[in-house]
């Protein structure tokens, strides 16, 4: 991006504009602009030498990065984080966080299951943000537009596209579990086309599989619905939509908790703003798995 580009006007534009742009930085504006992607709040309210000091670059290089990405100075480049972060809805962390040093007060060998808590809530409070509803919003529109929708995730993140599966084909029964079994991705994705639509998942370490899917798909002329942990990703060239969701935890796997509410808040959209037919089939559903015995009633 040349220098005297027009610079963008929101948040979601700069992490944009950065994730197409990031291949091709030097390596000190690429550390720069992993702090930027990954930290808005302190790039807000941070003075521009504390910035750099935090990211290990010189101001300067923080400078050159607002100039690449169409700013005449730093200062503007600062206020779009401002902007943002003030708009941003309340975040849900400081219950846990009272909650920890409740706990901790208790009982100090419970301080862990507070922490976990403690991420639970920031990464919950994390994804509702007026950008991530109107990326909600667009994701449900190419869902319910498209002829077929993928599903892929491997690994760590399976669990995410089984769920998004499951629960989607119920009103949506064109919707498929992209499973991968015995070096079967290719055929999996063969009948896919430009009328259809993937949704994938992948947190870092990004599986080799899911990046191969993708590749299949943009192949194949299919739009991407990405849910990955940073603009940095390699799922994100390409895509057609893109979630990041922080996926903190004292725990040592990465948490999917915010990943999958996510994806209940896509397949809520879509029946709620989908044909009637999505309602009646979640209601034959239901019916037919009664009629089956899959469920236990409670006397």
């Amino acid at each position: 991006m040349p220098d005297n580009a027009t610079h963008a006007t929101s948040l979601d534009s700069i992490h944009q504009q950065l994730a197409e742009s990031y291949s091709a930085l030097s390596p000190q504006l690429k550390r720069a602009a992993s702090y930027v992607l990954e930290h808005p709040a302190e790039m807000a309210f941070q003075s521009i030498r504390k910035t750099a000091q935090a990211a290990s670059v010189t101001p300067s290089t923080l400078v050159r990065l607002a100039k690449r990405l169409g700013f005449e100075s730093y200062e503007p480049f600062r206020e779009v984080f401002q902007s943002a972060v003030q708009a941003a809805p309340v975040e849900l962390s400081g219950r846990a966080s009272q909650l920890k040093l409740k706990q901790q007060h208790r009982n100090p060998e419970a301080a862990l299951f507070a922490e976990v808590g403690d991420a639970a809530f920031d990464n919950i409070g994390r994804l509702f943000t007026a950008d991530n509803q109107t990326r909600v919003k667009e994701a449900a529109e190419r869902i319910l537009a498209a002829r077929r929708v993928a599903v892929v995730g491997f690994r760590d993140t399976f669990a995410c596209a089984y769920h998004f599966a499951y629960v989607g084909r119920i009103a949506m029964p064109e919707v498929t579990l992209i499973r991968g079994q015995e070096g079967g991705l290719l055929t999996e994705l063969a009948p896919f086309n430009e009328q259809d639509v993937v949704v994938a998942f992948g947190f870092e370490p990004y599986c080799a599989e899911t990046v191969k899917a993708l590749e299949i798909t943009r192949a194949n002329g299919m739009q991407a619905i990405v849910i990955t942990d940073t603009l940095r990703s390699p799922l994100v060239p390409g895509a057609s939509v893109t979630f990041t969701v922080a996926n903190a935890t004292p725990h040592f796997f990465p948490s999917i908790l915010a990943a999958i509410t996510l994806s209940e808040a896509i397949l809520a959209e879509c029946v709620a703003f989908g044909p009637d037919q999505l309602v009646n089939n979640v209601t034959r559903f239901e019916s037919r798995m009664r009629q089956l015995g899959a469920y236990v009633d409670i006397e």
